[in-house]
């Protein structure tokens, strides 16, 4: 079995074994016996009664042996594992990049999809029209691609971080929050906005699992972060489409901020997040002190010589 082969089917594994630890008994309705349960949450002959499957079946696919399962077996097991929408989504990827690389299951489109490191200039054009919302579009692997004037001053710290390089030319955020320190005041809520970005990772993981950037990506902060390999192992998955966003910004302090993130259809694996305040908040002050700061720097770059 290749290497890629073999990191596949141990993610699948991992996965697995990982969301049928968190399930109980209990929350499935199956009856309870006495006695020590050595493993915890559910047992695999649990998951493989509730999925309406052979025990050996499950084994198999608890073992990485995913390629083949049919959409019917793979959504009984997302059934009966509990998981939520992020985490089906995330199984599912996991089978199509097993089939695409099974001689037997092969189909004729490939997996993975070329990584967009820029946007189209009628993109850039929407971006910039909305001049009163710091807006940023993203990859897969969190590398911003692009943003406004207002998401480039709100991001500041980001783009004038040391982890972005003559070999990382784009700033990355999962970067950024891991091996910059800066990053732990530019966040407030580190802990969750770290979560976040493995969290999401781990997703771009399984839909585009070929990019050499994100496996070296991975590597380089497993290598360099305790924290994010130990984030890593959990095997977490999410969606990241709205909520609340947290910010110390060096030149107008504090930010509550509520996204919006919107993936670009015409442009796979290309995601616009847009960022906004209450009128008349504190956040909102914010950010009309930010867009006047982010002027005066513009202003200032064109007066240069």
């Amino acid at each position: 079995m290749s290497p890629q082969r073999t990191a596949r089917s141990q993610e699948v594994r991992n996965f697995l074994v990982t969301r049928r630890a968190k399930v109980t008994p209990e929350q499935t309705g199956l009856p309870q016996y006495g006695g020590t349960r050595r493993v915890p949450g559910l047992r695999r002959e649990e998951v493989a009664m509730l999925a309406g499957v052979s025990v050996d079946y499950y084994t198999r696919l608890e073992k990485g042996n995913i390629a083949g399962a049919s959409e019917n077996i793979l959504d009984a097991i997302c059934t009966a594992l509990q998981l939520d929408e992020a985490e089906r989504v995330y199984l599912f990827d996991l089978a199509r990049a097993a089939n695409a690389a099974n001689p037997d299951t092969r189909r004729s489109r490939p997996v993975g999809r070329p990584v967009r490191l820029n946007v189209r200039a009628g993109v850039q054009q929407i971006l910039d029209g909305m001049a009163q919302t710091p807006a940023f579009i993203r990859n897969g692997r969190l590398d911003i691609v692009a943003t406004n004037v207002l998401g480039r001053a709100l991001y500041a710290p980001i783009f004038d971080s040391p982890t972005r390089t003559s070999a990382n030319a784009l700033p990355n955020l999962a970067r950024f929050r891991f091996l910059d320190p800066a990053a732990r005041d530019f966040y407030p809520d580190f802990n969750a906005s770290a979560g976040s970005n493995v969290q999401l990772l781990r997703a771009e993981g399984a839909r585009n699992p070929h990019d050499k950037g994100f496996t070296d990506l991975i590597g380089e902060l497993c290598t360099r972060s305790e924290d994010f390999r130990i984030r890593w192992a959990s095997h977490d998955v999410r969606l990241h489409h709205n909520g609340i966003k947290l910010f110390h910004h060096p030149i107008v302090g504090e930010l509550r901020l509520h996204f919006e993130a919107f993936d670009l259809p015409a442009d796979p694996g290309l995601t616009l997040t847009a960022l906004s305040a209450p009128a008349d908040s504190p956040a909102a002050d914010g950010l009309k002190l930010l867009a006047s700061w982010a002027l005066s720097q513009t202003d200032r770059s064109t007066n240069v010589k």
